[in-house]
């Protein structure tokens, strides 16, 4: 499974110049107006994961090999959605457009402008941080109440199923008019599972990048709110690693806002990572938390799930301690577990597959 994180915010907040910064490239117009991004941006960007760059020495070791395995890592799409404006909901500016690309991410992470800069013009109905981040939420809001108000109440004859999700519908009805987000409504289970057919934006996990002046950094701006500098980080996108965590160092901060912005994104959709390691290639996998070894090795491919017979798990830091496979087999770290096993972030796996 692959990770989507929509970028929204008002116009001019740097969107698009945090999306060219986590890309590495411009691929999305940048311009000092409104509008600027027509269609929504999506680029995929690797997780950064040093696990990786380890597994990739012992494995070359351990087999001798010439050359190193490839290294295939795990993926973030990020989808750059142009400026909403208030009305959005009713069809202001580019209107239900840009709504509807938002329905497609796993998570939304709105950009909400902190710097300074007086040369970048702010979009009219934007006055400070908490009233642009206001205006997003009341737009997501109002669209999630249009689709709330043309759900229609189940017959006498309605099946348990659509009676859940009439309770859930009027539930999130009230807690909407009321300013809240649908993620924030206590539903039941059965409630909460028959809702997600409506899709709701306020829905999906939320967390904010403010955007700051590079002084303010290492600042808290609060929780789910984390400190990002577009323009640094379009800076960093032009070293090379070693050059990009000096520079880091001398801001007083350890990460890049990519790596800050992605661990957001999996905390959020608690999701995590195992890892594959043979001549072949290196990769990590995502995988939701509490996932199975069945459902886990059904992530490389669904003949997995049918030929499963056992999966060989070493945590990663046996496996670095004892220089692969081998040396973990011989010192008991490798152990042979069944479907049920749950697998945990950095679990090395190899999955015993019948023909």
């Amino acid at each position: 499974m692959s990770l989507s994180i929509g970028i929204v915010g008002l116009p001019n907040v740097g969107k698009s110049t945090l999306f060219n910064a986590l890309l590495k490239k411009q691929t999305a117009f940048v311009a000092n107006y409104p509008f600027a991004t027509i269609e929504p941006n999506i680029g995929v960007v690797p997780v950064p994961d040093s696990r990786l760059t380890k597994l990739q020495e012992i494995t070359q070791a351990e087999h001798k090999m010439v050359n190193p395995p490839p290294i295939i890592p795990a993926t973030v799409s990020f989808v750059d959605i142009a400026g909403l404006v208030k009305g959005a909901a009713t069809g202001e500016g580019l209107g239900n457009k840009f709504l509807s690309h938002i329905r497609e991410c796993d998570a939304i992470a709105q950009v909400v402008r902190y710097f300074k800069d007086t040369n970048v013009i702010r979009e009219k109905s934007s006055i400070d941080p908490k009233s642009d981040f206001d205006v997003v939420n009341t737009e997501l809001i109002l669209a999630d109440l249009e689709t709330l108000n043309n759900q229609h109440e189940p017959k006498h004859n309605a099946t348990k199923e659509e009676g859940y999700k009439w309770t859930a519908v009027l539930k999130l009805k009230d807690a909407l008019n009321a300013g809240k987000l649908a993620n924030q409504v206590q539903l039941t289970e059965e409630e909460a599972r028959e809702a997600k057919s409506l899709q709701l934006l306020t829905m999906k996990p939320q967390f904010i990048i403010a955007n700051v002046d590079e002084d303010d950094l290492s600042k808290d701006f609060g929780p789910d709110t984390i400190a990002v500098c577009a323009k640094t980080e379009s800076e960093l996108s032009e070293l090379s690693p070693e050059e990009a965590k000096e520079y880091l160092k001398t801001l007083g901060v350890e990460e890049s806002g990519l790596e800050k912005v992605i661990k957001e994104g999996y905390k959020m959709l608690n999701l995590i990572s195992y890892l594959t390691c043979g001549e072949k290639e290196v990769r990590a996998w995502t995988i939701e938390k509490g996932s199975s070894a069945l459902a886990s090795a059904g992530v490389i491919h669904t003949d997995f799930m049918k030929k499963f017979i056992k999966a060989e798990v070493v945590h990663f830091v046996d496996f670095v301690e004892n220089n692969g496979w081998k040396g973990s087999r011989e010192k008991g770290k490798a152990l042979l577990e069944g479907k049920e096993y749950i697998v945990n972030d950095g679990d090395v796996i190899e999955f015993k597959i019948g023909s």
